[in-house]
């Protein structure tokens, strides 16, 4: 479906408030009529008849007319922006509510900056086509044809003088309209970019200042600016020309029709007053011509704006949201069969693994950077599907699974524990929607948050800040922790949870985990032997590959991959594992 034809019809959904703004712009129209009438009435007859009684009468009509037009533009553009409004919303929760329903993997390849760009910026100025484009235009295209039809009633010959000009008029800006549109996209497109860089910078300021780089930081920022300028004062260069052209033509036919009148006039065709009424009525009839420059840009750039918009909104679903399997319930057996993944075509993060994770077992994934232990938690949150082999879940295929009724079994701490800029409250009752305010503070005690929750007058109403900005790595990683806690999930998937604990802070925690693994399989990544030493099995990765696994003592007795690992870089607790 054509770009234009998808923007009308969202404005369709309002047709009441559509039509009788419709209805206000023809009754605006036809009003304008009145002024060049009045004009001829006090020249060929007031004048030329000498009927000074009906200067006053005459006078009211136009007044009267005039401040009609006025009150119907007023209520028009009451009407016209309340709908705008109404439509700005209505695409945005759209647009918002597809971005969720979008796989994790199409996040990676967009960033931040540039879909914020088009939720903020690109859904009004694709409004501003159904409103302001689309009302404007279809109002100037009524008005041009009702003074046209007007002037070809008083005669038609002048009024084919008068329109001589449009030929080259349309000429020029249908060459315009074509030349500036990938004008306005590479725009648009630049300040997308710079939006992006904002992003970043604010969300990395903490890392700026450390590494003392504001100087390049401003550079690279500066930088993107200055293309913003260079986009958009291409586009401007153009229309400096084009529109002051559109201009002279215009005027020009103001000469042409004032000369013929003139002549007709003289020559007896035509009465003084229709010159003049055609005068008055020219500049009615010109008036939607004066606003293509402003049609122009709105519709191009609405245009532009509605393809990126689009763009997001065509992106096919995240397949099995809600369709698939939905067990009566979930033991926590998981099995993996020879599954492979790939991020990208040549970088393989998972190779042929396979191993088993029975109901209410404590499973440890360790390994250097970049071995896969993320890409597991990943596969088993179903945010990627495997390449190759299979996951299954109490026997039952993961694919099979309903991705809603899966996330909703699963409890999953992630290593960079993340917090809303609202109150604790309510980023705790992400996991428990209905929970009470005890069974909130429960879950902070055995996630020993309580402490520094309570030293906050605020309590559970403290606002958390951006990004979580008001509490310390260790705090945060707690809070994350006592959320997935009052979830009470059959599966726990802990990534790097606690290494952000010291090591008392760290063993309470740990005694909390251990206290709810007995009744739940859990998958814990980490990088430090107290983490993982009390597991049921350590599955070591290797470049995507299984290479061991078995009990802490076991692996160390072999003294491979993961004893190596043990003595490189584990924060070994020297007391024997239970």
């Amino acid at each position: 479906m054509p770009v234009l034809a998808r923007i009308l019809r969202h404005t369709f959904r309002f047709p009441l408030q559509s039509a009788l703004s419709l209805v206000m712009a023809v009754l605006c129209t036809t009003l304008v009529l009145v002024l060049p009438g009045v004009t001829m009435r006090f020249i060929d007859v007031i004048i030329g008849q000498r009927r000074p009684d009906l200067i006053w009468s005459t006078a009211a009509i136009g007044i009267a007319a005039i401040l009609a037009r006025q009150l119907l533009f007023t209520l028009r553009t009451y009407v016209n922006n309340s709908l705008e409004l109404k439509l700005t919303h209505l695409v945005r929760v759209e647009l918002y509510d597809k971005l969720q329903r979008l796989p994790v993997k199409w996040f990676d390849s967009n960033s931040s900056g540039e879909i914020m760009s088009r939720v903020a910026d690109d859904v009004p100025t694709m409004d501003r086509v159904m409103i302001e484009g689309v009302d404007q235009a279809l109002a100037a295209v009524l008005q041009f044809l009702i003074v046209a039809g007007y002037m070809c009633y008083h005669s038609w010959q002048l009024t084919l003088v008068t329109l001589a000009p449009l030929p080259f008029i349309g000429l020029l800006t249908s060459w315009w309209a074509r030349r500036s549109e990938p004008m306005w996209r590479a725009s648009s497109e630049a300040s997308s970019a710079l939006n992006a860089i904002l992003h970043d910078h604010l969300a990395g300021i903490r890392q700026i200042k450390a590494y003392t780089v504001e100087p390049k930081a401003l550079e690279t920022f500066g930088a993107a600016s200055r293309k913003v300028g260079e986009k958009h004062l291409r586009v401007m260069r153009g229309q400096a020309i084009v529109w002051p052209s559109v201009s002279f033509i215009a005027e020009s036919g103001i000469i042409l029709m004032v000369a013929f009148g003139a002549y007709w006039a003289l020559a007896g065709k035509i009465s003084a007053g229709t010159v003049i009424s055609f005068l008055v009525a020219w500049g009615f009839l010109f008036d939607p011509i004066s606003r293509i420059n402003t049609l122009a840009q709105t519709f191009t750039r609405g245009i532009v704006a509605a393809k990126r918009v689009f763009s997001i909104i065509d992106t096919p679903d995240e397949s099995h949201i809600t369709e698939g399997t939905r067990p009566a319930g979930l033991r926590g057996h998981v099995r993996f069969e020879n599954v492979s993944f790939d991020y990208a075509a040549d970088s393989p993060a998972i190779r042929g693994l396979s191993f088993e994770a029975k109901p209410g077992e404590t499973i440890a994934l360790v390994g250097a950077t970049g071995a896969g232990k993320s890409t597991v938690l990943n596969l088993l949150t179903r945010f990627y599907e495997p390449n190759g082999g299979r996951i299954l879940i109490d026997g039952i295929p993961l694919a099979e699974i309903s991705k809603e009724w899966l996330r909703d079994q699963l409890g999953y701490v992630t290593q960079e524990s993340f917090l809303f800029n609202t109150t604790l409250r309510e980023n705790l009752l992400l996991a428990k929607q209905d929970a009470t305010d005890d069974e909130l503070w429960a879950a902070l005690e055995a996630a020993n948050a309580a402490a520094f929750v309570r030293a906050h007058p605020e309590g559970l109403s403290t606002l958390a800040g951006e990004r979580g900005g008001r509490f310390s790595g260790g705090e945060k990683q707690r809070l994350s922790i006592a959320r997935a806690l009052l979830k009470n999930p059959p599966l726990l998937l802990l990534d790097e949870a606690t290494s952000a604990l010291d090591n008392r802070t760290e063993r309470l925690v740990q005694q909390a985990l251990e206290n709810l693994r007995a009744d739940r399989t859990c998958f814990v990544i980490a990088h430090r032997l107290s983490t993982v030493q009390q597991a049921d099995r350590i599955c070591v990765l290797d470049g995507g590959r299984l290479v061991e696994q078995g009990t802490h003592a076991q692996l160390v007795a072999q003294s491979g991959a993961y004893a190596k690992l043990c003595d490189a870089g584990f924060a070994f607790d020297p007391r024997p594992a239970a």
